[in-house]
């Protein structure tokens, strides 16, 4: 690659080979001069023979802006990739004077074209010549100059840019120049094992399962501890399986182990409650969860499938059940308890209520308790709901033959 002198390098290499090769094609151009100016101020001063370069543009080179360097960078490694430009020059010829009627501009021009035909790679030596402590020449790709065509539009937009009369020219292009980036390579150490007991890469013959249902029971809106959920999907199985439990509330998931369902295709997940699982009160907690199907075997990486929504409703207690017509101070448990920062309302009838106070016990296994003040309650019976992240309490007797709203989840007032 070059350092940042190879913008100045190329403009010079190509001034310094313009100078020597054109008086050799062109006897009447022993007295030619080649200048770097604007085209607004190039003739300035000067009466002779004149060719004029004048770098206008340059453009990042589209090939090179995302590559690696071949060779310094090896797989693994990352860098940012060189600084890759296009140059754009173009070329204004004149001739002695101001009288121009032997059309000594279009030789002067002529020479200068055929020269960059002849030479469109710049020599390494020209360009180590051209400008001191400039690396160009020891670049990977070499500096190319090719004509750059332009319709009579663009000529026009441009020489308008250069607030100036129009005169005969010819567009350049000098591609590619590679400048170093000053960002530090990132290089790794070499591998010395791949995974564990340098296994190498582990390929698992079947895909992670896929879930596709989940299935509350008998067809309530959420589920409570002490029920049961099937998952219905794809490649499902309980070998070294668990069905894992997330939620924002809680600090780690919950795994439990699933059992084949009653279907193909099909499993079972119970949701233990305090009878069967003495911690159930400060495990869990109501709200919405994702569930998956973590499957897990022996020395192999685990394999995670979907999620799916599951919403676990709150298991309430109500007191007292029946109250005289007034303001009405209502006490609620709730199981599992609440934990910090969930979103807590009252259904009561159709009102919709926030807990006066919210008291979690000292011993974890004991429920949340919560008081509701409820101003001015008329005779009736209230059916009585508790909302927690917006999972509700279910408020339905499923023990007889139809279900019915339960006689403990209402308030009787008389």
């Amino acid at each position: 690659m070059s350092n940042v002198l190879a913008i100045a390098a190329t403009t010079r290499t190509l001034r310094n080979l313009l100078l020597a090769q054109m008086p050799a094609l062109d006897a009447e151009l022993g007295d030619l001069e080649v200048t770097l100016q604007s085209p607004d101020v190039a003739r300035k001063g000067i009466s002779k023979a004149q060719l004029n370069l004048f770098l206008y543009q340059v453009v990042a080179n589209a090939a090179w802006r995302n590559l690696d360097m071949p060779g310094q960078v090896r797989p693994g490694e990352t860098a940012p990739p060189p600084l890759a430009l296009n140059l754009h020059y173009v070329i204004t010829a004149w001739g002695r004077g101001e009288n121009d009627s032997d059309a000594l501009s279009h030789r002067v021009l002529a020479a200068a074209m055929s020269t960059l035909h002849d030479r469109g790679v710049l020599d390494g030596n020209d360009i180590r010549n051209a400008l001191p402590d400039n690396d160009l020449a020891n670049q990977i790709e070499r500096v190319r100059v090719t004509p750059l065509p332009q319709s009579v539009d663009e000529l026009s937009r441009l020489w308008t840019a250069f607030q100036t009369n129009y005169r005969i020219s010819a567009a350049y292009e000098a591609a590619v120049l590679l400048i170093d980036s000053q960002a530090a390579i990132r290089a790794p150490l070499p591998v010395l094992r791949r995974g564990p007991q340098d296994r190498g890469v582990i390929a698992t013959a079947s895909a992670a399962a896929v879930l596709d249902t989940l299935t509350y029971p008998r067809t309530q809106p959420a589920v409570r501890l002490g029920e049961d959920i099937v998952l219905g999907g794809r490649q499902l199985t309980t070998d070294h399986a668990l069905a894992r439990f997330s939620s924002l509330r809680l600090g780690a998931p919950i795994d439990i182990a699933p059992l084949a369902g009653d279907a193909a295709g099909s499993l079972r997940v119970h949701l233990a409650d305090a009878t069967d699982d003495a911690d159930a009160a400060s495990r869990w907690a109501p709200g919405i969860y994702t569930v998956a199907l973590l499957v897990q075997p022996p020395g192999l990486p685990p394999l995670l499938s979907n999620e799916l929504p599951l919403v676990l409703a709150p298991i309430i207690t109500l007191s007292p059940l029946g109250a005289a017509a007034g303001d009405l101070a209502l006490n609620l448990t709730c199981m599992p308890r609440l934990r910090d920062g969930q979103r807590v309302f009252l259904l009561f009838g159709d009102r919709l209520l926030v807990p006066q106070s919210i008291n979690n016990p000292a011993d974890t296994h004991q429920p949340s308790a919560l008081v509701f003040q409820v101003p001015g309650v008329t005779a009736g019976t209230y059916t009585v709901r508790l909302r927690v992240d917006g999972a509700d309490s279910i408020p339905v007797d499923f023990g007889g033959s139809v279900p019915a709203f339960a006689s403990s989840q209402q308030v009787v007032v008389t």
